[in-house]
């Protein structure tokens, strides 16, 4: 038996997280950290190989791939994938986190719809939140799995697609014999991991995905 290696990975830190605004499918790039962020996974994976990446048409995915690849000459395929890109906020995209806190105390967002959009927000942020809405109102958030916000996408909409590129994916490993390396997006990253990990919804939508972390996988071939 032979073991296949997945090396998942998020963007480093953009523009839009550094100011704490909801990116989505939004198009910013790295700020000077996320590169130093890119430049920390790509040391992890150093001295790892692989033989396939995967990037979404996201600049912030591209340019942290890039970084890593620096040192994988072994790599001589890069697929671009929209399946692993980041969940569509909808009509929040672009919109800064404090507005969205002001839009919720006034009621004037629906908290068991928009809410679970707080997995955006860093841990600090979160228990700014919690603080804000009073610990009883904070538990309503995360009751929109299987609800989108308005234009956009809910937390099972992303499951679909990312269990239908894992399914792709392990096949092509399995026929080819390869590792894969995959530059993603926090919650295409969430719900791989619900998936591979087979996490229950509520220990996922807690999660905070790390822009320097390596999540490791293996396939059994």
């Amino acid at each position: 038996m032979k073991l296949l290696y997945i090396y998942l990975f998020r963007h480093g830190q953009t523009f839009f997280n550094r100011d704490e605004k909801f990116t989505g499918w939004l198009n910013p790039g790295l700020t000077s950290t996320g590169f130093k962020q890119a430049k920390t996974v790509a040391k992890k994976l150093k001295n790892k190989k692989f033989q396939i990446a995967f990037q979404t048409k996201l600049k912030r995915s591209k340019q942290t791939l890039q970084i890593v690849l620096k040192y994988h000459p072994e790599c001589k395929k890069i697929l671009t994938d929209n399946r692993m890109i980041e969940r569509n906020y909808g009509n929040l995209n672009g919109k800064t986190h404090e507005s969205f806190m002001e839009k919720i105390g006034k009621k004037l967002l629906k908290l068991d719809v928009e809410g679970d959009a707080i997995e955006n927000f860093s841990p600090k942020k979160r228990k700014e939140l919690e603080k804000f809405l009073g610990r009883e109102e904070y538990k309503l958030i995360h009751r929109g799995y299987n609800v989108p916000p308005q234009n956009g996408e809910s937390f099972a909409m992303v499951e679909n697609r990312v269990s239908k590129f894992i399914n792709d994916l392990i096949k092509l490993m399995k026929k080819q014999k390869v590792n894969v390396a995959i530059s993603a997006h926090g919650n295409s990253i969430r719900l791989f991991r619900k998936i591979l990990e087979r996490a229950d919804k509520k220990q996922v939508v807690k999660w905070f995905i790390p822009y320097d972390k390596v999540f490791v996988y293996k396939i059994k071939a």
